[in-house]
C-alpha cells in the first residue's frame, strides 16, 4: 500500500499524570513533564490514556490535560487525547470536548469489560471517529479490554476516513504485516519491549510508557530505523531492555514509571489513585534491581536515582470520582 501521511509523529509518550501526595493533579509537574519529554525527543503526547490513569480522571481534568498539553507543546509536538471510555455516548462527548480544547488526534481503546461483539466494536469506533474531524487511532489491547479487534474488523474500520492508525498491544506480528499489506493504516507499537520488532516490519513508531523516563533513546532508535541503520537501532533496543523490564514487568507501568520519575527528581510525588497503589517493598526491590542494570542511556542519569518507597506507598482517593460528569 501507499505510504500514508503521519499526523501524529513517531515517538509518542503515553503520558503519566503527575499527582500531588493527596492525589490531586499537579499541574505544574504536568507542564514540566510534558516539556521535558518533548525536549528529549518526543514528537507526540498521548494524555488521559491508560498510563495517565484515565479511569480515575474526571472529564474536566481530561479536557484540561489536553489544553495544558497544547499550551506547553505549541508546534513542537502533537497532543492526542487517549481513552476515552467504554461507553460510546461518553466517548463521543469526550472526543468532542477534546477537539474543542485543541487536541490533534483521538485514540480510543476497544470497549473494555462490556465485551461487545465485533459488530459492537465496529459501531463504537465508527461513532467515536465520526464525532470529530480529527485523525483517529484505534487501540487494540485484549489483555486489558478482554477482547481483541479482529483482523476483519480492522480492515472494515480502515475504510473510515478519520481512522488512520492502530496502537497494537496484541503482539500478533503476522497480523500486523497482513494489515499493513492490505490497508494504509499506520501502526504504533503499544508494547515497549517490541518497538524495534514492530518497526522492522513497517510500524510507524511507538506509543510508550518507558518513554516517560527515557524518550531520547527511543528517538535515536526511530531515527536509526528511518535511515536504515539496524545496528544502531538494535544498540538502543538493547540499552533500553533493563529499563523496559523495570517499568513494565513488576507492577502496572503507570506505578513503576511514577516511582522511577520521582526517584529521578522529575515529579514531586509518585502517588497514584486507587485502586492503583505504589509498589510493595518486594516489588520496589525488583524495580530497583532492574534499574541497577541500566547502563548509559541518553537523557537519564541513574547515578542520581533516589527512590522513596514510603512516598510511593498506598494510593490516593481523589475528592471527585472520575466518572462524575
Amino acid at each position: 500500500m501507499a505510504n500514508p501521511e503521519n499526523p501524529f509523529g513517531q515517538v509518542l509518550v503515553a503520558l503519566v499524570t503527575p499527582f500531588t501526595a493527596d492525589g490531586e493533579v499537579d499541574w505544574n509537574d504536568v507542564e514540566k513533564h510534558i516539556d521535558n519529554v518533548i525536549s528529549n525527543g518526543a514528537d507526540g503526547i498521548v494524555v488521559t490514556g491508560t498510563t495517565g490513569e484515565t479511569s480515575t480522571l474526571t472529564d474536566d481534568e481530561k479536557v484540561k490535560l489536553v489544553e495544558v498539553g497544547k499550551k506547553v507543546a505549541g508546534n513542537r509536538a502533537k497532543i492526542i487525547m487517549g481513552g476515552p471510555s467504554n461507553e460510546t455516548a461518553h466517548a463521543i462527548e469526550l472526543a468532542k470536548k477534546s477537539a474543542k480544547a485543541g487536541a490533534d488526534g483521538i485514540m480510543a481503546v476497544t470497549p473494555y469489560y462490556n465485551k461487545p461483539t465485533q459488530a459492537g466494536v465496529l459501531t463504537h469506533f465508527r461513532m467515536v471517529a465520526d464525532a470529530t474531524d480529527l485523525p483517529f487511532i484505534m487501540y487494540d489491547i485484549p489483555g486489558r479490554a478482554g477482547i481483541q479487534i479482529q483482523y476483519e474488523t480492522i480492515l472494515r474500520l480502515a475504510k473510515h476516513p478519520n481512522i488512520v492508525a492502530v496502537k497494537d498491544a496484541k503482539g500478533d506480528f503476522s497480523e500486523v504485516s497482513r494489515v499493513l499489506n492490505q490497508t494504509d493504516l499506520l501502526y504504533f507499537s503499544g508494547d515497549d519491549a517490541n518497538v524495534l520488532p514492530h518497526m522492522a516490519i513497517g510500524a510507524s513508531g511507538l506509543i510508550g510508557v518507558t518513554a516517560n523516563v527515557a524518550p531520547a533513546p527511543y528517538r535515536a532508535m526511530v531515527d536509526a530505523v528511518n535511515r536504515g541503520d539496524l545496528a544502531a537501532a538494535t544498540a538502543e533496543h538493547k540499552a533500553l531492555e533493563p529499563l523496559v523490564r523495570a517499568i513494565m514487568t513488576h507492577v502496572p507501568g503507570t506505578v513503576a514509571a511514577k516511582y522511577v520519575l520521582h526517584g529521578l527528581g522529575r515529579i514531586g510525588s509518585p502517588r497514584v489513585r486507587l485502586p492503583l497503589v505504589g509498589p510493595e517493598e518486594w516489588e520496589a526491590a525488583k524495580i530497583e534491581d532492574e534499574i541497577s542494570l541500566v547502563g548509559p542511556i541518553a537523557g537519564v542519569d541513574f547515578s542520581n536515582f533516589r527512590p522513596d518507597r514510603n512516598a510511593a506507598a498506598g494510593g490516593a482517593l481523589p475528592k471527585i470520582a472520575g466518572t462524575t460528569r
